[in-house]
């Protein structure tokens, strides 16, 4: 098929949630993605911070051929290897306790929610308890994940939405400390702030919010979907900082393009919420899912990756703050590691996504002001070099 058949064969019986590129992507390798009629991309969008290792690796590919020859799935009445591996490598990462999988991020945030209303629940018997998450956030479109998303625009349609949460400003320890009640079981947050604009937790804030956790036994939920796995330099961003969560949720480069993700629980949150009839996932520990977790980690280990972010990511912050020096319409650069976004002011940001795209660049935009950069964590400086090229001149 051609490339506009295939776009109007799309538009045609696809439900219209998403305003797509004219673009067809069908194959990559390495950092470099190739549409339909054999034109290359640079990709600084990695899927939105999923593809860490980069396309067409040849190990992670020939461990998922393989698991196909074995088994794909088998639910989770039964146990399976790649389960076993990938809850060890994942617990083993982060110092925590038990893991529960699932298919994606939204989903993970959904059995965090579970997690700590059923703690509060064993704990004094109330059901009407309460949860902050902070303005400007995201976490996810089922209904739960939505309620916590700190985003009216997103929410207003759907309404209602699940009670008992409140919004507090995030990095501002005052407004969460106002915001906590007899009534809270747990405070949500992104440990950096993904969609809202690319705003890295403070580490005063994120010492406070946890100190606050502790005096009044709250629970507290770090979402490391889109800033963990390596991309802010740290395997988890709030290692940086020496915060550990009760729960953590966590995705994308999980699987590195497989669809997976996980919760997890430190022993105290494990040991008093959820058990059996509480929660469930038919493809959730899946075999093929989970081989590809077990995969990513052995080859995030043998590549070192976290420490290749962390390597060079001064240098991306060298190029993207000169960026910023010599455009009047950049305002600012802000992220960690392979986590950054350039402000823009008096521009449309659309207009740029879309000039880069037809520059063989792709980025993509986060809140309604900022470009954001997610790459591959295996791109080297000279990648980063011709990102800068293309992207200047899509300006």
């Amino acid at each position: 098929m051609k490339t506009e058949e295939i776009m109007q064969e799309t538009d045609e019986y696809v439900l219209h949630t998403y305003n797509r590129f004219p673009v067809v992507f069908e194959r990559g390798e390495g950092v470099h993605l190739y549409d339909t009629d054999g034109k290359e991309y640079l990709d600084f969008a990695a899927g939105i911070a999923v593809f860490g290792l980069g396309y067409a690796n040849r190990e992670y590919n020939d461990a998922l051929k393989d698991q196909i020859d074995h088994i794909i799935h088998t639910s989770n009445l039964y146990y399976n290897v790649p389960m076993a591996e990938a809850a060890r490598k994942v617990a083993e990462s982060c110092g925590m306790s038990k893991v529960f999988f699932t298919n994606s991020g939204t989903e993970a945030i959904e059995g965090a929610i579970k997690a700590a209303r059923k703690y509060a629940w064993l704990r004094d018997g109330s059901s009407d308890h309460e949860i902050i998450a902070m303005k400007h956030s995201f976490h996810g479109r089922s209904l739960g994940a939505l309620s916590v998303t700190g985003n009216t625009s997103y929410q207003e349609p759907f309404k209602p939405l699940i009670g008992g949460i409140r919004f507090a400003e995030f990095n501002d320890l005052k407004s969460v400390e106002e915001s906590i009640s007899d009534k809270t079981c747990a405070i949500i947050m992104e440990t950096v702030q993904g969609e809202g604009g690319i705003y890295p937790a403070e580490k005063e804030f994120l010492q406070g919010v946890r100190k606050l956790c502790d005096e009044h036994d709250i629970l507290l939920i770090l979402d490391e979907i889109q800033c963990g796995m390596g991309r802010t330099g740290y395997l988890w961003a709030w290692q940086e900082f020496g915060v550990k969560p009760d729960i953590m949720t966590c995705a994308k480069a999980l699987g590195c393009g497989v669809p997976v993700g996980c919760f997890v629980l430190n022993e105290k949150a494990a040991s008093r919420s959820l058990v059996p009839g509480d929660h469930g996932s038919t493809y959730g520990g899946n075999p093929l899912a989970t081989r590809a977790v077990s995969t990513v980690f052995d080859l995030f280990a043998k590549n070192h990756i976290v420490e290749h972010v962390k390597e060079l990511t001064p240098y991306l912050e060298q190029k993207l703050d000169s960026l910023v020096a010599g455009h009047d319409f950049l305002a600012a650069r802000r992220g960690k590691g392979f986590m950054q976004g350039l402000v823009v002011s008096g521009r449309p940001v659309g207009e740029i996504v879309s000039n880069a795209l037809q520059n063989g660049l792709v980025v993509i935009s986060a809140g309604s002001d900022v470009i954001r950069l997610v790459p591959p964590l295996v791109i080297e400086k000279e990648d980063i070099d011709e990102m800068i090229r293309r992207l200047e001149a899509s300006f």
